[in-house]
């Protein structure tokens, strides 16, 4: 059967076969998320360190291995006094859990005695119903913990995937670039370049203003939930710190955790509404103010891709696949905007605001053998893409 030509494909066989596809790219990167998910992070850490990397192999003469390999130490160090700090004030707040179960049946009491009251329903039957809800809970909370711990072991092997991923790709980074530049055609070289070095720069740029966002929502909200005198502010602080950096999701789930600890620690209605008032103030301050400022507007990706990118994310890879949704989807849209035919891909992806012709860095292009590597991966480093 003769094919016809592309241009001359209908538009219902186009949709078909991308549907298709996007279908067998989903479903591959379902299996593969235990393969995949690492190397991403890594090539994530690998873009963040590698100023670090190429200032301890100039100026400081070390050998590429042995740049790449205290760089990771230096990573692996800050990672580790992180979950330190967690993991201790939740190993504090593991101890208030039976605190947690009686204060849940008086709360739980209170409003059995109010319904009873005002809509005149049978005592006995909602006890019933209580006791088993109350019940369940409880035995399902205990499970999620066991879960947990066992999930413990597999965090930790994951981590280590991810950072032998990281040094590894320091390591070959020229002979990545090397090989890239190899399978494009010589008329696209300096294109390669280019998209190389605005991954890099956006990238890094973004992570570096999420990470500088995080610490200023994690100090001002660890302050005032001390200042407040909420139990376990610390900790509180730090999870919503976190969490904050998962568009949309994150803040919400952040807040209900803490309304849940303060709630447990039999805190007053006033401290409970106090935390409520002060987590979504700093969540305004921070979209409307933070986010712009530190961040700025480099990932321009509009809010329903965003928001539709989470949500994929975690149904795909969990939490992961949140975390790494809008640094994938920022890459996309860079190569998406740098080839012609998928250019509307790039514009669906994009903002309104970023409708605007796209300037080449100018990278004159390699010879065909590639002689001198260390020579592009310089300009990739030290060049800015045009905005």
């Amino acid at each position: 059967m003769k094919l016809l030509p592309s241009s001359a494909t209908p538009f219902y066989t186009k949709t078909a076969m991308v549907l298709v596809s996007l279908l067998a790219l989903g479903y591959l990167a379902v299996l593969g998320k235990e393969l995949l998910s690492p190397i991403i992070f890594a090539m994530l850490f690998s873009i963040l360190l590698l100023p670090m990397v190429k200032y301890f192999e100039s100026r400081l003469k070390f050998r590429r291995s042995a740049a790449a390999g205290i760089a990771v130490v230096i990573l692996i160090l800050c990672i580790g006094l992180i979950l330190y700090i967690v993991a201790s004030q939740i190993t504090g707040l593991a101890g208030d859990w039976p605190q947690f179960k009686l204060q849940l049946a008086s709360t739980m009491q209170s409003f059995q005695q109010w319904i009873s009251v005002k809509f005149r329903v049978n005592t006995v039957k909602q006890m019933a119903y209580v006791n088993t809800a109350t019940s369940g809970l409880l035995s399902a909370s205990t499970t999620f913990i066991g879960a947990t711990v066992l999930s413990l072991s597999g965090i930790l092997l994951f981590l280590v995937f991810t950072m032998i991923n990281t040094f590894f790709l320091l390591l070959y980074r020229r002979h990545i670039v090397k090989f890239l530049v190899t399978v494009i055609k010589d008329e696209h070289e300096s294109i390669v370049y280019d998209v190389i070095a605005e991954i890099q720069f956006i990238i890094r740029k973004y992570i570096l203003g999420l990470l500088l966002e995080m610490a200023i929502v994690t100090i001002v909200l660890c302050i005032v939930f001390e200042l407040i005198g909420i139990k376990y502010g610390f900790l509180l602080g730090i999870i919503t710190g976190l969490f904050n950096i998962i568009p949309y999701i994150g803040i919400f789930t952040a807040l209900l955790f803490s309304l849940l600890v303060t709630f447990a620690t039999a805190a007053a209605t006033s401290k409970i509404v106090l935390v409520l008032v002060t987590v979504v103030v700093m969540h305004l301050i921070d979209s409307n103010v933070l986010l712009p400022i530190i961040v700025g507007s480099k990932v321009k990706i509009n809010g329903q891709i965003t928001l539709l990118g989470v949500v994929v994310g975690e149904m795909m890879w969990g939490i992961p696949g949140m975390f790494l949704s809008i640094p994938v989807i920022a890459v996309l849209k860079i190569i998406f905007d740098r080839i012609e035919t998928m250019k509307p891909w790039g514009q669906l992806l994009g903002d309104e605001k970023d409708e605007h012709v796209l300037v080449p860095l100018n990278i004159p292009a390699q010879n065909n053998e590639i002689e001198n590597i260390s020579t592009s991966e310089e300009m990739i480093l030290n060049k800015k893409p045009s905005e």
